[in-house]
This record gives C-alpha cells, sequence and structure tokens, in this order.
C-alpha cells in the first residue's frame, strides 16, 4: 500500500509538472487574448472543489450514460473496475486540479527572466525545445525545486479525489492509499490506534519533506 501511494503520488507529480510546465511556456509565446482564456480556464478548474469536480469527472466516465464512452464509440465500460484505469483516471482529476499552481508559478518564473537573455538565444537559433532545457531550467532552478516539493506534498496526501471515485478505494481495497486506508480504520472499522499509526507514519513522511521544502525555500530566497 505504501509503494501503490509513492509510484501513485510519484506519477501525479512528474504528469502535473509536465502538464503546467507545458502550458507555461505556452503562455509566454501567445497573444493576451488567448493568454487570458488560457489563465481564466486553468484557474476555474483550479478553483473548483475536490469533491465537486470528481463528482463532475465520474459522469463524464460513468459507465452507461458517461460522454466519453458515447465519444469513444463504447458501452458498458467501467472505466473504475481495472485497479490501472481507476488510478489513472484519479490520477488525471489530481493533475487537472493541481497544474494551475505550477503553471502560473513557472509562469512568473519565466517572466522574471531578462528579456535579453532568451533573445540572444533566438538570435543563435537555438529551438524552443532547447532555450528551455539549456536556459529556462537552470534560471528557474529555485523555483522548480518549491513547485516539485509542495507537488509531492499535496500529491502523497490526496483522499478526496480517491475516496470519491473509487467509492472508497476501489474493488477489494485495490486502490487503497494510506490516507484513505487510515479513513477506513479508524472510522469504519473502530481501529482508532491503527488508523493514527497510519497517520503518524504519513506525518512524518510529509515532514521530512517539509523540512527540505522549507531548506529549498530559504536557499532560494537568498538565490533570488
Amino acid at each position: 500500500m505504501l509503494l501503490a501511494t509513492v509510484l501513485f503520488a510519484a506519477a501525479c507529480v512528474l504528469a502535473t509538472l509536465a502538464v503546467g510546465a507545458g502550458l507555461a511556456v505556452l503562455l509566454t509565446r501567445v497573444s493576451r487574448i488567448p493568454r487570458l482564456l488560457l489563465s481564466l480556464a486553468a484557474m476555474a478548474a483550479w478553483a473548483v472543489p475536490s469533491v465537486s469536480g470528481s463528482t463532475t469527472w465520474m459522469f463524464l466516465f460513468d459507465t452507461d450514460l458517461g460522454f466519453v464512452n458515447q465519444l469513444l464509440g463504447i458501452e458498458g465500460f467501467n472505466w473504475m473496475y481495472d485497479r490501472y484505469t481507476a488510478f489513472g483516471l484519479v490520477g488525471a482529476v489530481v493533475v487537472w486540479a493541481s497544474f494551475p499552481f505550477v503553471m502560473v508559478t513557472l509562469y512568473a518564473g519565466i517572466e522574471a527572466i531578462p528579456k535579453s537573455v532568451m533573445e540572444a538565444a533566438a538570435l543563435d537559433g537555438a529551438s524552443v525545445w532547447r532555450t528551455f532545457w539549456r536556459i529556462m531550467v537552470p534560471m528557474l532552478r529555485p523555483v522548480l525545486a518549491i513547485v516539485v516539493i509542495q507537488s509531492i506534498i499535496w500529491d502523497f496526501k490526496v483522499f478526496t479525489q480517491i475516496y470519491v471515485m473509487t467509492r472508497g478505494g476501489g474493488l477489494a481495497g485495490q486502490n487503497l492509499t494510506l490516507n484513505v486506508y487510515a479513513y477506513q480504520q479508524a472510522f469504519a472499522s473502530s481501529e482508532y490506534g491503527r488508523g493514527a499509526a497510519i497517520g503518524v507514519v504519513t506525518m512524518l513522511i510529509l515532514l521530512a519533506v517539509t523540512v527540505v521544502y522549507l531548506r529549498a525555500l530559504r536557499r532560494s530566497g537568498e538565490q533570488l
């Protein structure tokens, strides 16, 4: 279960960073109106409560009436029946709700990069991909460190999306994570000691990540 939690969180973090970074770069290359529309759409996704967002996605992927099944021409396919498709769908919801933070933060960092540096790269004939990896990423390293650690903290303790969409952990507990399991033990089975122990383990793991986060924040403050 710990391994499943770690792998699920890692996949969500990587996907969130990829989507957020890609859209942040896109924001710097589109005109004002598309940039405003994209920003508003991202903020709307970020502002939606977790329960409402999870319920909406469940309706879109409903077995019988879901828009996705009708669009793909699939009849009676249950996305939550298989462990991996269920984790994938929940992960997509987590990424959908998390990428705006990464996008806005990295966009602000990119805008802080001196224009002369980007103009020099363009004059040297650097491609967009090369400019991103060789210029933007090194200069954004302090911001990236904060974004990565913050995303790890959020995604490791995801509860609402998994609990709502898998109805408490999926068939035979196939989609259980530490947070959902702790809730089940403490409130469904009245095993308060076991639930508290899981909570303490989760807290210690997140505390370690938080220490790293605070150190990265301090270092980035000194560098910036």
